[in-house]
């Protein structure tokens, strides 16, 4: 009966020693990070303000806009203005 916990403990401890092993190559990842190329950068990073964060949103939402616009014009040329030349991409 004992012989039966004995392969409990041993699968248990080889499970442990797996995920601890997997734990230290994460800490040792996470403390070189301070010590190599992207250090400076992670050393720079900041909140930012409330103008730099609206301006982004403007920016990125106009970029969002302009792209949309596009796609709809290439929808209607592709339904309604040239529908034969686009039939090619339909068969």
């Amino acid at each position: 009966m004992s012989s039966g916990s004995d392969v409990n403990s041993e699968k248990t401890g080889s499970f442990e020693n797996r995920v601890q092993s997997w734990q230290d190559g994460i800490e040792s990842n996470i403390r070189g990070l301070g010590k190599g190329s992207w250090a400076r950068i992670v050393k720079m990073a900041r909140k930012p303000s409330s103008l730099e964060f609206r301006q982004t949103c403007i920016v990125c939402g106009i970029g969002m806009f302009v792209l949309g616009f596009i796609g709809f014009v290439m929808l209607v040329l592709m339904d309604n203005v040239l529908p034969s030349f686009f039939d090619w991409l339909t068969n």
